[in-house]
């Protein structure tokens, strides 16, 4: 077996892994976040909220397990396309990968706070709490899981712009897709910022932006891994 075999060995593995693991998100990431979590969380009513928490046990175990397993597939993601796009540029790719790594342990350390609501809700924490307090306890950790995870989003974007350089520099993925990882990082980073440097802008055509890294995915499952020769780059 050929030095460049090899590496077309590797590179394949490395599509297919990705793009397998962006499917399992693509499907664990809506249930939880899209599903689950709007059946328990009423954004208007703290009281609705906890009697939803308190009665969907199976609901919130979902919601719980569909972040987390995320959480731990972006982490994957974040290695396998290292692996994919380092002929490209080693140091640019690794730095690509810490970006989404660090938003990763962000969200991970975000979702503590529904472990925790979790523990307030089924009496499981060392401390008993009166109702009033409990009920403070609970929106502090439901506010405090979304705040601290959207502030992640702000590495995740800086890792889709990077991705996308990485993309359209390459000689072996269509530079459409890296225009459109682009874009999608950009939107991440418009929604994030909002709140804070224009909250009174409406930037709804953000939403459209979206799907780069679902196109992306699309790519690597259909025809990322099955790619018959590259450049190396180097």
């Amino acid at each position: 077996m050929t030095k460049n075999h090899a590496k077309l060995i590797s590179l394949k593995t490395a599509a297919l892994i990705s793009g397998s693991c962006l499917l399992l998100m693509v499907i664990a990431a809506p249930i939880a976040e899209m599903y689950a979590y709007p059946k328990l969380v009423n954004r208007g009513s703290l009281s609705d909220t906890i009697i939803h928490l308190s009665n969907n046990r199976g609901l919130f175990n979902l919601v719980i397990l569909g972040y987390l397993l995320t959480f731990i597939l972006d982490i994957v993601v974040s290695w396998s396309l290292y692996v994919y796009l380092k002929p490209v540029n080693r140091d640019v790719s690794l730095l690509t990968a810490l970006f989404r790594i660090v938003y990763s342990i962000i969200a991970l350390v975000a979702l503590l706070n529904l472990v925790s609501v979790y523990r307030i809700v089924y009496g499981s924490t060392v401390f008993v709490f009166d109702g009033h307090d409990k009920d403070l306890q609970i929106a502090h950790y439901v506010n405090a899981f979304k705040s601290q995870w959207y502030f992640g989003l702000v590495f995740f974007s800086l890792h889709l712009v990077l991705l996308g350089i990485l993309v359209i520099k390459s000689s072996y993925v269509p530079k459409l897709l890296g225009v459109l990882l682009i874009i999608t990082g950009i939107g991440y980073s418009l929604t994030t910022f909002k709140p804070f440097l224009f909250p009174n802008t409406n930037i709804d055509f953000a939403s459209f932006t979206f799907y780069g890294e679902i196109i992306f995915m699309l790519w690597l499952l259909i025809k990322g891994w099955r790619m018959k020769g590259i450049d190396s780059g180097y």
